[in-house]
């Protein structure tokens, strides 16, 4: 079974550019970098040949996960409402376990950047309280899980 991938289409575009950056120049710069390490002779003792193989590794591996995850993926739209917790709201929750208020937006997969104020859907608090609504306490499942209310929901950042 395949799975699907929930993406926004800011993800997709993000992921379609550096899909294009791996290919178009990433990919040949470490090719020169073999060549270039070809010429300095004995590849079994060759330190920066070695570098650029693994380099080059990495970098085909990602293609291959980009291109897996473009292939499978289902392009989900912002809500428009602030009824319920969805893809794309700004949400404010009180964590009531260290009595501690925060604001962060829900994307999709692979677009959440906690350091910069956004979670995956996938991630444990998004997934407890998407659907719910302002004034729900819902049990967040982490491997210490603890418990928030939803204070406010919005298509625009919350200050």
């Amino acid at each position: 079974m395949i799975d699907k991938y929930t993406l926004t289409q800011e993800g997709v575009e993000a992921l379609e550019q550096e899909l294009s950056n791996l290919v178009n120049v990433e990919r040949p710069e470490v090719l020169k970098e073999i060549e270039e390490a070809r010429g300095y002779g004995d590849l079994s003792e060759n330190a920066d040949y070695d570098a650029a193989r693994n380099k080059q590794g990495n970098i085909e591996s990602r293609i291959f996960e980009i291109e897996r995850i473009l292939a499978n993926k289902e392009v989900v739209e912002y809500s428009k409402t602030s009824k319920t917790v969805s893809v794309g709201n700004y949400v404010q929750v009180h964590d009531v376990s260290y009595d501690e208020t925060f604001s962060f937006r829900i994307l999709g997969q692979f677009e959440g950047k906690p350091l910069n104020g956004t979670i995956s859907i996938d991630a444990p608090i998004a997934e407890a309280i998407l659907g719910r609504k302002v004034g729900d306490r819902v049990l967040v499942k982490a491997t210490v899980p603890y418990e928030v209310q939803i204070l406010n929901i919005s298509t625009e950042p919350i200050e």
